[in-house]
């Protein structure tokens, strides 16, 4: 392993840990000695990572820290790029900018010899599924983020149509469809809605009741129950 590498994975290891963890906790978990951990704890620190702690009472890294564009390896440039091109090629065309413009600002910052491995990334995305979608799902990621209710008209497989007010809290993308996941105010109860059968969306600025870490933790739950149950 390279010393780059090892810098990395220690920066990923306290990553991992929220609260103070020992030096020989981390030495043991990255198959080094203390002494080497202690001087790569130096060396981060004096590379500006803002590592707390000293010998005997552990380290933490404060949130937010950006890991400098030098440690990306090359499994990672693949997952990003790979990544960015699915979601380029999406419907949503607001999202596929974005993706398209992330690439770009990652491509700027690395180094020569990174940014080649970019531009030759050979894992490549196929044409995406033809998909009909009459809604603006710029529209339902916004209430997400905002965490407010959105007003739609809905059919459902059968075509009869009913309206809803819906508290959006997750967006799923499959292959030929997306689907918004909320909590729906007339059933009481999670619902799944497939964006193609939206035929209207209104947003109301309302906040949600609940948050959507609670929402999304109560649905995963759900998810998780035996069926039948």
């Amino acid at each position: 392993m390279s010393r780059s590498e090892r810098l990395l994975d220690l920066i990923q290891t306290l990553r991992r840990h929220r609260r103070p963890v020992s030096g020989r906790a981390l030495a043991d978990e990255l198959g080094i000695s203390i002494r080497t951990l202690y001087r790569d704890i130096a060396t981060l620190q004096g590379q500006g990572a803002p590592i707390e702690g000293e010998a005997g009472l552990g380290y933490v890294l404060k949130p937010g820290f950006m890991l400098p564009p030098l440690m990306f390896s090359d499994e990672e440039i693949e997952a990003i790029v790979l990544g960015s091109r699915w979601v380029a090629k999406q419907p949503d065309r607001r999202l596929s900018a974005a993706a398209a413009n992330a690439l770009a600002k990652i491509a700027a910052v690395l180094p020569d010899d990174l940014r080649a491995d970019l531009d030759a990334s050979t894992l490549l995305v196929g044409p995406p599924a033809k998909t009909v979608e009459g809604i603006d799902l710029a529209v339902v990621r916004q209430a997400i983020r905002r965490e407010r209710k959105l007003d739609l008209l809905y059919r459902d497989a059968g075509g009869a149509a009913s309206h809803r007010v819906v508290w959006p809290f997750a967006l799923a993308f499959f292959d030929k469809v997306r689907v918004v996941v909320a909590w729906c105010e007339m059933r009481q109860d999670f619902r799944h809605f497939r964006a193609d059968r939206v035929v209207q969306l209104e947003p109301i600025d309302i906040r949600c009741p609940r948050r959507r870490q609670v929402l999304l933790k109560e649905w995963r739950a759900t998810l998780d129950k035996p069926r039948g149950s």
